[in-house]
């Protein structure tokens, strides 16, 4: 295809030329763009492969939390396809029927129901909340993703899928919260209300939170990268002060804390709703 395009060897050989696999290059200028990558693999792809499981879930917008980086394309291909993976692109083969199937940025790719039950099979419960989340949000319905679970209920991903798909909310507004909200689920405690406007006992607006268990008073937050900033931070502790002074418990967490040691954090959210 290049010596036809009028390309060389030589000129492949070239620095501003990045060599992805055999017989599949791009220039270095574009290779770091996920379009680009999947133009290219799908080029020496089999016919009928299609995009699927994590590059699905970029290109439909998804954060995927708690996963090293991974820069392959992830293709789902015939069951009995003989093409194997190569160092840019991960193979999967799997049945597809056509309604799991379409089409952006005219590419195929698998629906967003179908993406979410392939990506059950690879991801644990939480970062898979955390696709729920934003799957219901923007994408789906919990009654698509149920019709997609009854498709393949069983098979690598299907507990998962199950114990996860009642959990989810389309209100959770981040893949940690997401989380976060998975480790309480999982330790027991009573499900929080997300999103919960607080107001004095005069209707006085006071802030806004992630987690709350208004019955007992307790208010739970996530705080991401976007609160560091010297603006938002400072708004957090003049909230944090009034909520704390209208007599709620306000416990503030980072990723630091959710990934590296959430069995305190489980802790310090169940003393506090005791």
């Amino acid at each position: 295809m290049a010596l036809e395009a009028g390309i060389s060897d030589e000129q492949l050989r070239q620095r501003d030329v990045v060599r992805l696999s055999r017989d599949t290059y791009l220039p270095r200028a574009t290779a770091a763009d996920l379009g680009a990558r999947m133009d290219a693999v799908l080029m020496t792809a089999p016919d009928g492969a299609v995009i699927s499981h994590r590059t699905a879930a970029a290109v439909w917008g998804l954060a995927i939390p708690l996963q090293p980086d991974d820069d392959r394309v992830h293709l789902t291909v015939a069951t009995g396809s003989a093409v194997r993976a190569r160092r840019d692109r991960c193979i999967h083969r799997s049945p597809l029927t056509p309604d799991e199937v379409t089409s952006r940025h005219r590419l195929p790719i698998t629906t967003p129901a179908r993406t979410w039950r392939d990506l059950a099979a690879t991801l644990d419960r939480a970062p898979l909340l955390a696709i729920t989340d934003q799957l219901l949000r923007v994408h789906c319905s919990a009654a698509d993703l149920a019709r997609q679970l009854a498709r393949r209920p069983s098979g690598r991903g299907a507990a998962r899928a199950r114990d996860v798909l009642p959990v989810a909310d389309p209100r959770s507004e981040s893949p940690m919260e997401s989380v976060l909200r998975w480790l309480i689920h999982a330790a027991g405690l009573t499900a929080p209300e997300l999103q919960f406007v607080v107001r004095s006992d005069g209707g006085v607006f006071l802030g806004r939170a992630d987690l709350a268990w208004p019955d007992r008073k307790v208010l739970v937050e996530f705080d991401g990268d976007g609160h560091r900033a010297r603006e938002v931070f400072v708004k957090d502790l003049r909230r944090q002060n009034d909520l704390v002074a209208a007599g709620w418990t306000v416990l503030r967490f980072s990723s630091a804390d959710v990934l590296g040691r959430p069995g305190e954090v489980i802790a310090a959210i169940r003393a506090a709703l005791r």
